[in-house]
C-alpha cells in the first residue's frame, strides 16, 4: 500500500510539471453558437447547407427533395433541428443517393472489405492506422497483390507509429508486387522530405474500391479484430466470415449470450460503415489529398463513378479533421447535437476524456429530460484515458446521465446515434488526441431509418454492459480516486 501511495505522490508531481508547461490548443475557437430555440422551416434549411447527388451539386428545390426525403423517414422537426445546429458552426455539406450499412466487429468488416477488393474493377486504396503483420492482414496482402497482378491499381498508407511493430518485409512484398506503399510521417527523419511533428498521426481506417464502394470506422487491419468481441483480448481464428449488418434489439438476458455464439467467444468490439454513392467520393479524395501531402511515390489517380441511379435513400456527411484545423469539425459536430437534443443522446466511446464543454453539454441535456446513456470501456489497452473519463462519471451520474461499462470485450468502437436522426461511425474518439493532434474521419448518416439501426446496436452493446451505479461508485477506493485525479489532469495530452 505504501508503494503505491509513494508512486501516487510521485506521479502527481510530475503532473503538476507538465500542467505547467501549457494546454493544448481547444478544439473550438470563440462563443459556441447557442443551440436553435426550434426547428426551422425545410426551405430555411435547405438554403444554410449544400447537397452533392450522383449528378453533382443540387440547386434549391433539390436540395429541398433531399432533404425531404431524409425527413419523411421520421422525426423530421428533429432534423431539422439538427441541421440548423450544425449550420451555425459553418458550412454543412452533405451526399445525397448514398446506401450505408453498419458493420459490427471486424469478422463482418473484413468479409465485406476482402469481398469488395475481389470485385474491384479498376483501383483499390487502403488507409489504416494499423496495420500488424498478423494472419488476417496476410490474407489481405496477398488478395491486393492478386489484384495488382490482374492489373488494378493499389495503393497502401499507413501510420509509420500506429504500425510501428510491423517488419519492413510486410510492406516490401507488396511494394516489389508493383502496390505503392507509403509510411505516414515516418520516425526516422531521414525517411521523408519533410519532419512533421512526431504527434501528428494519421488515425484513419478507410477503404476505397473503384471510388464506388467506400468503408471507414474504427477497426484497423490487426489480428484483434479477428474473431469478433464475444471475450476480452482473445485472438481466435482469423478466417473472415460471411458479413452481417446491425442486429435486431436484444434482452439484458440474451444479449452476451448471442453475442458469444455469433462471434465465436472472442475478440474487440468496434463499427465500420460501408457506403455506395457520392460520399465514397468524399473519402477517396480524402485519401489522395494525404498521400499527395506526405508526398508518396506513386499516382493515385482520380476515378469517378459511372453515370447511373443513386445507389440508395440515405443522406449523409463525411467529416475530416487535421491538427490544421481552424476548429475540429468532428468536435462541433458532437458538441452542437448535444446541446440541440430533444430526446435522446447514445455514445458508445472508447477512450472518453471529452474536456469541460462536452461534459457540460452532457450534463445539461439529461437536465432537461433528454435520455442520455453512454456505453465506456471497463478495460483498456490505455487505462490513463479510460480513469480520466472515470473522474467526471460523479458529475455526469448526478445530472442523471446513465453510464454502461461494457463487459467481456476491448471496447474500440467510436459511434453516437443523437435524437436518433444523427448517427455517426467514425475513428475519432472523444479525446484530445482525436480532436486536436490526429487525422481523424467520421461518417454521418442522417435519418430514422439509419437512426433505428445505431440504437438498435446500442440496445445489444447496453445489454452486454454493466450499468454504473452512483452510490457504490462514490464509495470507490482511494487508489481508483487518485489514478481518476491524476489521469484528469493529462486529460488534454492523452
Amino acid at each position: 500500500m505504501r508503494r503505491r501511495v509513494a508512486a501516487l505522490v510521485l506521479a502527481l508531481g510530475a503532473s503538476v510539471g507538465l500542467v505547467a508547461c501549457g494546454t493544448p490548443r481547444p478544439p473550438v475557437n470563440g462563443r459556441i453558437p447557442d443551440p436553435p430555440a426550434s426547428a426551422p422551416a425545410l426551405t430555411r434549411v435547405a438554403a444554410q447547407v449544400d447537397v452533392v447527388g450522383a449528378r453533382g451539386p443540387l440547386n434549391q428545390a433539390s436540395r429541398e427533395q433531399a432533404l425531404q426525403a431524409a425527413a419523411a423517414q421520421g422525426k423530421a422537426e428533429l432534423l431539422k433541428r439538427q441541421l440548423a445546429a450544425m449550420s451555425a458552426f459553418g458550412d454543412v455539406d452533405l451526399y445525397a443517393g448514398n446506401d450505408a450499412k453498419l458493420l459490427v466487429d471486424g469478422p463482418a468488416t473484413f468479409a465485406a472489405m476482402f469481398a469488395a477488393i475481389g470485385k474491384a474493377r479498376r483501383q483499390v486504396v487502403l488507409e489504416s492506422y494499423i496495420i500488424e503483420d498478423a494472419e488476417v492482414s496476410r490474407q489481405l496482402a496477398d488478395l491486393l497483390l492478386r489484384r495488382r497482378a490482374d492489373g488494378l491499381e493499389v495503393a497502401v498508407l499507413y501510420d509509420a507509429v500506429g504500425s510501428f511493430g510491423t517488419q519492413d518485409a510486410y510492406f516490401d512484398r507488396m511494394r516489389q508486387g508493383g502496390i505503392a506503399i507509403c509510411a505516414f510521417n515516418p520516425v526516422n527523419p531521414l525517411k521523408r522530405a519533410r519532419y512533421h511533428k512526431i504527434t501528428h498521426r494519421d488515425h484513419r481506417k478507410m477503404l476505397i474500391v473503384d471510388g464506388e464502394t467506400g468503408f471507414t470506422g474504427g477497426i484497423n487491419i490487426s489480428a484483434v479484430y479477428s474473431s469478433g468481441s464475444g471475450g476480452f483480448g482473445s485472438r481466435g481464428s482469423s478466417k473472415p466470415p460471411r458479413p452481417r449488418t446491425a442486429p435486431a434489439p436484444a434482452s439484458a438476458a440474451s444479449g452476451a449470450q448471442d453475442r458469444d455464439a455469433e462471434n465465436g467467444g472472442n475478440g474487440w468490439r468496434d463499427t465500420m460503415i460501408q457506403v455506395r454513392g457520392p460520399a465514397t467520393q468524399a473519402l477517396h479524395t480524402m485519401f489522395r489529398e494525404v498521400w499527395s501531402q506526405q508526398h508518396c511515390e506513386g499516382t493515385v489517380s482520380e476515378i469517378q463513378p459511372p453515370p447511373g441511379p443513386p445507389a440508395g435513400k440515405q443522406l449523409m456527411r463525411v467529416i475530416p479533421s487535421t491538427p490544421q484545423d481552424t476548429e475540429n469539425r468532428i468536435y462541433t459536430l458532437l458538441l452542437g447535437s448535444i446541446r440541440a437534443a430533444q430526446r435522446s443522446v447514445y455514445l458508445t466511446m472508447a477512450y472518453f476524456a471529452p474536456g469541460q464543454d462536452m461534459v457540460d453539454a452532457l450534463c445539461e441535456a439529461a437536465i432537461r429530460g433528454v435520455d442520455v446513456e453512454l456505453i465506456l470501456p471497463s478495460q483498456s489497452d490505455f487505462s490513463p484515458v479510460m480513469h480520466a473519463g472515470r473522474s467526471h462519471y460523479e458529475r455526469l451520474l448526478k445530472a442523471g446521465v446513465r453510464i454502461h461499462e461494457l463487459q467481456d470485450a476491448v471496447l474500440h468502437a467510436k459511434t453516437a446515434v443523437i435524437d436518433g436522426v444523427v448517427s455517426t461511425v467514425g475513428s475519432s474518439n472523444m479525446d484530445w488526441r482525436s480532436f486536436v493532434y490526429n487525422n481523424e474521419v467520421n461518417a454521418v448518416v442522417l435519418g430514422e431509418d439509419f437512426g433505428d439501426a445505431m440504437t438498435r446496436m446500442f440496445e445489444r452493446d447496453r445489454a452486454a454492459s454493466r450499468a454504473i451505479d452512483l452510490a457504490r461508485w462514490q464509495d470507490r477506493g482511494l487508489w481508483q480516486r487518485g489514478k481518476e485525479f491524476f489521469s484528469r489532469m493529462f486529460e488534454q495530452w492523452w
